[in-house]
């Protein structure tokens, strides 16, 4: 048995369990040490098991249910599942199994559940492969599935939950030339500009990488920055900006982009990041409420409930229960109206939220319309390279979901639209 493979494992179980017991993110945990102990590859394998068997835990829990008489303790629960997706997708049983018991075997409370744990992986090894593949794809947790349901027909939650289960390529927004990027790489140029790699190993080893020529971003994430199409000189400001990626590409554009967060941790990944690619911004670490000024352009990336990235973060159905909705919902109508005082007669604003849910998408952009009566909605603005003309709803603005592009590995789910200010 492998020391290494023992010490990640164990430390996916961590996370598994402050995720489905503490109802907390994973990259919060993480950002609090929790993997801190580990070698860089290890860290990384202990993440991608645990984000790997919660995107799995439906397909886990049925075969599991099938030899358990009752659920057992949540850590031991958590060890099973871990070493059930492990099993199914191909692990070899022996170093797998071995290092189930041998956590188990480590805690007071857990240790007399080994006898069961190594019975119930053998029985999973011998048929668990075999059965796997003929389990549905997993289904979202009701108290997500319902609204998401309301806002879309079965059909296309359905295709929502196999782009969710299918999990997420790698996505690279060039500084420069994409078309050079994608070809250093090994990687695929996207209709939008986006350079997608399917299986990007370390990413930090990548060619590019320590010289600044690249940073990651997921496609959908990439696209308001495109409509905002920030001008040489111009005064931009990017509000909720952490960690930078919507920042650079202001910067890289010419404009003097001065970047809001009212999270320090989160902002000092920012200045990294702009230090890494040798761009230039002012970033500032406050409430979004305090900002003063005028300015010609603004990007408003709202707190939201994140339901559009599920793809990549499959935790959040799990470390959350919706019950923040109605405050997020308050907030954005209340960010979104600072912002709009901020802009320049004829300035120009995007709005965008990384959730699937309309309530804090096309709602909130319909209200704001109705509220200011110098605004506008711009819908040609968001027709940019990669975009389907179909995507553009009734009000004007922008809706992704995780199903298109489903052929080239999907996108995360967003909403953006411009808004105009009159002169």
């Amino acid at each position: 048995m492998s020391k290494s493979g023992y010490q990640t494992r164990r430390s996916a179980v961590h996370l598994l369990d402050k995720v489905m017991g503490d109802g907390r993110l994973m990259s919060d945990v993480i950002q609090a040490g929790a993997l801190q102990k580990l070698d860089p590859a290890d860290r990384a394998r202990a993440q991608r098991l645990a984000t790997e068997t919660l995107r799995s835990l439906e397909r886990a829990d049925r075969l599991l249910q099938k030899h358990l008489k009752k659920t057992p303790a949540m850590t031991v629960q958590n060890v099973l599942r871990l070493a059930t997706v492990e099993l199914c997708q191909g692990g070899a049983a022996h170093g797998v199994i071995n290092d189930a018991v041998e956590i188990v075997s480590k805690g007071k409370r857990t240790a007399g559940m080994k006898g069961l744990v190594n019975a119930v992986l053998r029985k999973v090894a011998d048929k668990g492969q075999e059965d796997w593949d003929k389990l549905r794809v997993p289904r979202l947790p009701k108290w997500l599935r319902k609204p998401l349901a309301q806002a879309y027909c079965n059909e296309v939650m359905l295709e929502i939950e196999a782009a969710h289960f299918a999990g997420a390529p790698l996505d690279l927004t060039a500084k420069g030339d994409a078309a050079a990027l994608a070809e250093a790489v090994g990687g695929r140029l996207l209709p939008s500009g986006s350079v997608r790699l399917q299986d990007a190993g370390q990413v930090t080893a990548l060619p590019g990488f320590t010289q600044g020529q690249w940073w990651v971003q997921d496609a959908a994430a990439a696209l308001p920055a495109k409509v905002l199409k920030a001008q040489p000189g111009e005064k931009v400001l990017d509000l909720c900006a952490a960690p930078g990626g919507k920042t650079m590409q202001i910067a890289a554009a010419g404009a003097h982009v001065t970047a809001v967060d009212d999270n320090p941790a989160r902002m000092e990944r920012l200045r990294e990041n702009l230090k890494r690619v040798q761009l230039q911004a002012k970033v500032v670490v406050g409430d979004v409420m305090a900002q003063e000024g005028q300015y010609d352009a603004i990007l408003l990336d709202a707190p939201c409930s994140a339901t559009g990235t599920i793809r990549r973060h499959p935790d959040l159905p799990f470390a959350k229960d919706g019950s923040e909705f109605g405050d997020l919902i308050g907030m954005q109508e209340v960010f979104l109206d600072h912002a709009i005082g901020l802009l320049k007669p004829g300035g120009r604003l995007v709005f965008c939220t990384c959730s699937l849910l309309p309530d804090e998408g096309e709602v909130q952009v319909e209200e704001a319309v109705a509220r200011w009566a110098d605004i506008t909605v711009d819908r040609d603005a968001v027709l940019i390279d990669g975009v389907d003309p179909a995507w553009i709803t009734e009000e004007g603005g922008l809706r992704l979901r995780p199903d298109y592009w489903a052929a080239q590995g999907g996108m995360d789910g967003f909403y953006m639209a411009m808004l105009r200010k009159g002169a």
